[in-house]
């Protein structure tokens, strides 16, 4: 018998290349994005940090079949990170100990003869009481369902059909009898045709709806026309004092690699008057990735400095456990002028003697 057949299953990765498994992988934590199985293996490994940590924990969206199960099964797994944003193994290990009591100790040796004979049931019953588990976000719920049958080629829920025609203004339909699951299909299937559509519409749709859009589409790069699109509507929610629109606007944006959307949020912090909590939780909730600029991430700091109202030391930690931001948070708040709110706000975090 082969001696990688009799190794012992110590991470999740391995479970699932013993069982057999089909497996497809979600971030679940800052935004819904496939997570490629590496990424995983080399977290469980202790090789590197987790890259999209939320509230210092790796959420991950597993969508998976074993054997002959009907559907596939979704595991939400929240993994504890240590200050560094690497796995504290302890839970990990634990929920391993359990599946593999719950599937039959022989599957550890068997390959997947065995896992494939067990019951759906085995395995959903493995989320009860589990300290990993958690509940994502509606809106989460729905973008991982939309993502995971696009990619395996299944059809869209019912409710993409009544979406389209709204949308796309061909049909009068009751804006609130929308589903939530049809726009987040809605947004997954977009193609440049239907992309270049919606941003001619977005000006004209109720804020309710370009709420629940915002919401799904902040998971997704946009082409550049649905930028500015998003742009000029969250520019004009903030002429009429709708925050609410305007962040969502934000966020919607953050995943997108157009250069407008760094020099919007530029354009933004620049306004002391604009960058209320709100505001700088969206940046740094869904648009991350543009504060590595070198002039974002010093005003995005300062604005954050500035509001009393914003939790300084929670919001610098958290994406500062970002791996791309570590280092660049750390060099920007080492040079932050002396007397700054910057560093007045560093000098309220350290402990007093």
């Amino acid at each position: 018998m082969r001696k990688d057949v009799m190794q012992p299953i110590q991470t999740l990765d391995a479970f699932f290349t013993r069982s057999g498994a089909e497996v497809s992988l979600y971030h679940m934590g800052r935004r819904v994005v496939p997570c490629p199985r590496e990424t995983l293996r080399g977290f469980e490994n202790g090789e590197l940090a987790w890259p999209e940590p939320w509230q210092q924990q790796a959420r991950l969206g597993v969508v998976f079949r074993l054997g002959d199960m009907p559907e596939p099964a979704i595991w939400f797994l929240a993994l504890p990170l240590d200050e560094q944003g690497l796995l504290v193994p302890a839970q990990r290990d634990g929920f391993i100990n359990r599946l593999l009591e719950t599937l039959g100790r022989n599957a550890a040796h068997t390959g997947s003869e065995t896992l494939a004979t067990q019951e759906t049931a085995d395995v959903d019953h493995l989320m009860k009481d589990n300290p990993l588990a958690f509940t994502p976000d509606i809106t989460f719920q729905a973008m991982l369902n939309a993502q995971a049958t696009h990619t395996l080629g299944l059809p869209a829920s019912q409710h993409l059909e009544p979406v389209e025609a709204y949308i796309s203004g061909q049909q009068a339909i009751d804006w609130q009898a929308l589903g939530l699951q049809g726009i987040a299909d809605y947004s997954v299937r977009l193609d440049p045709p239907t992309a270049a559509a919606l941003a001619s519409r977005i000006r004209h749709l109720p804020a309710s709806v370009i709420h629940s859009l915002c919401y799904c589409l902040e998971h997704l790069p946009l082409s550049e026309a649905l930028v500015d699109a998003l742009r000029e509507r969250g520019e004009q929610a903030a002429n009429e004092g709708d925050v609410e629109t305007l962040c969502a606007c934000v966020r919607a944006v953050g995943s997108s690699s157009s250069t407008r959307v760094g020099s919007w949020y530029v354009n933004l912090l620049s306004d002391s008057a604009a960058c209320g909590p709100d505001l700088l939780a969206a940046i740094a909730g869904r648009g991350w990735q543009w504060l590595e600029d070198e002039e974002c991430l010093p005003l995005f700091l300062l604005r954050l400095a500035q509001d009393q109202r914003t939790h300084f030391t929670a919001v610098v930690r958290d994406i500062a456990l970002i791996p791309r931001l570590r280092l660049l948070v750390i060099m920007a708040l080492r040079d932050a002028p002396t007397a700054s709110p910057i560093q007045q706000r560093l000098a309220q975090m350290m402990p007093r003697s």
